[in-house]
């Protein structure tokens, strides 16, 4: 655990803490060890003061282990700032004469009390959740625009090219029917009278 930046209010909790903790790991005192341990403190006095403070420390490191623990399971630093952050507020409403619909006061039912809080953040959600939706579904109306005119095309791209290609089939159709032995003929005819000319 150690004392992270914070509010004033978790500094002097956490300063008040560590020394709790310091004075019951200490509050054993080696008199206290001697009287458990005489015969060990007489024949070690040196070895059973080490013993002593060992055992001292390692239970003042332990309580710090298990306390850090403990505050990062439940988030106690941040609670505390947050504690702190909200009476700090208070007093300066109260300096600056304000006040809220949502005080505190004796006769206010813990739910009705929460139910102020949260309802106006959980209404702000919905408002952006909404805002978001509709800006969602503005791109999807944007994109199936997109896509219905992509399509569109296509098909007429497809159309045109079933058109030529019909073209092409009928073409090819009609030079089936030519008689190729005529054109033969008439091509080997044009090339001999266009001989002369070639050699001229």
């Amino acid at each position: 655990m150690s004392n992270q930046a914070g509010s004033r209010r978790w500094t002097h909790f956490y300063s008040a803490l560590q020394l709790a903790i310091q004075r019951s790991a200490h509050k054993w005192t080696f008199d206290d060890f001697a009287e458990c341990f005489p015969l060990y403190v007489e024949e070690d006095k040196n070895g059973a003061s080490a013993t002593f403070n060992t055992i001292s420390e390692y239970a003042e490191a332990q309580i710090f282990r298990d306390i850090g623990k403990l505050f990062k399971d439940y988030n106690v630093q941040e609670n505390i700032d947050i504690l702190h952050n909200v009476v700090k507020e208070a007093k300066e409403r109260e300096a600056a004469g304000e006040a809220t619909h949502d005080m505190w006061r004796e006769d206010i039912e813990p739910r009705t009390a929460v139910a102020a809080r949260t309802v106006p953040v959980l209404e702000a959600e919905v408002k952006r959740l909404r805002e978001s939706l509709a800006e969602v579904e503005g791109e999807n109306r944007q994109l199936q625009s997109r896509l219905e005119q992509n399509m569109t095309e296509a098909e007429e791209a497809d159309e045109q090219t079933l058109e030529f290609l019909e073209k092409v089939d009928q073409v090819y159709k009609e030079w089936q029917k030519l008689p190729m032995d005529d054109i033969e003929a008439w091509t080997v005819q044009t090339q001999e009278t266009l001989k002369p000319t070639l050699r001229s």
